[in-house]
């Protein structure tokens, strides 16, 4: 996901902590799943993958889009984002892992940074709008 666009890296941080509000929220639906395992992403290592990404161009198991007939895709890489298992601090005697009190707090943070991130888009468009008018 190339960063080089107006919004910068929001850009991608936008779409990773919407996919990471879509696992949690996931998470914490199955609190009282039984044998259900609670699962996460690593922020920063998506962010990592993406910014290699954008700097290489090729991104191994991302499929690209190499002639105009070829079927657009959203968002490549959010397919490529690995999630991965919380380990639980105290196993349960249904074998769920998930810690609804970490999960709701995961996904408080999650929510605060991502209206951070859309802050940030915003007063960028502002002020994009603001020079093309001239104000």
């Amino acid at each position: 996901m190339p960063n080089n666009s107006i919004l910068g890296i929001h850009e991608t941080a936008l779409m990773i902590r919407s996919r990471r509000t879509e696992v949690l929220a996931a998470n914490i639906a199955n609190a009282d799943t039984p044998n259900y395992k609670a699962r996460d992403i690593d922020f920063m290592a998506a962010m990592r993958r993406a910014e290699k990404s954008a700097t290489n161009k090729v991104d191994v198991g991302t499929m690209a889009v190499t002639h105009d007939r070829h079927i657009q895709l959203s968002s490549p890489s959010m397919s490529n984002i690995a999630l991965r298992y919380r380990n639980p601090l105290q196993s349960s005697l249904d074998n769920n892992t998930v810690d609804a009190q970490k999960e709701h707090a995961a996904f408080m943070d999650n929510a605060l940074r991502y209206q951070a991130s859309l802050r940030f888009i915003n007063g960028r468009v502002k002020g994009l709008l603001t020079a093309i008018r001239g104000d």
